[in-house]
């Protein structure tokens, strides 16, 4: 069973942030073969989502408070480790944020991979805009509106 948290940067000890770090470094630089910087400034303005079983960190989101990537609330840095992925972690992960930050009606955006779209839909995301790339990999703004 996942157990969910949900933490403010200063509420995240040095060793979770520690595995913040390790596990959006894993995925997003080391799977996805892509040179960017994680550490964007933008973790300080942010609520963290955080899924474990048995201790270990397996899903993960980054909660962006309006105003600092986009006019809205948006979501980012949405992961899954390898290993639990196919296991509707994912479809649990996106369920608790929108039950967490769409209880007030609060519109939310994201930048999707483009490969996910159809997943995104799912919880009510609709494109915004063309495809993009973002770091070499093709991206599409999407908006749920609250």
């Amino acid at each position: 069973m996942i157990v969910w948290t949900l933490k403010t940067y200063n509420e995240l000890s040095i060793d979770l942030l520690y595995q913040v770090l390790k596990i959006r470094q894993e995925v997003f630089i080391i799977e996805q073969n892509c040179n960017y910087l994680d550490a964007d400034n933008y973790d300080q303005c942010s609520s963290h989502l955080l899924g474990f079983i048995d201790g270990e960190l397996i899903a993960y989101m980054r909660i962006v408070n309006p105003g600092n990537i986009y006019k809205h609330l948006s979501l980012g840095r949405i992961l899954v480790k390898k290993k639990y992925r196919n296991e509707g972690v994912g479809k649990q992960l996106m369920s608790k944020a929108i039950s967490l930050f769409a209880m007030n009606h609060t519109t939310i955006v994201l930048s999707a991979q483009y490969y996910l779209l159809n997943f995104y839909k799912e919880f009510g995301f609709e494109v915004i805009g063309d495809k993009y790339l973002e770091d070499n990999i093709p991206h599409i703004k999407m908006i749920r509106y609250g």
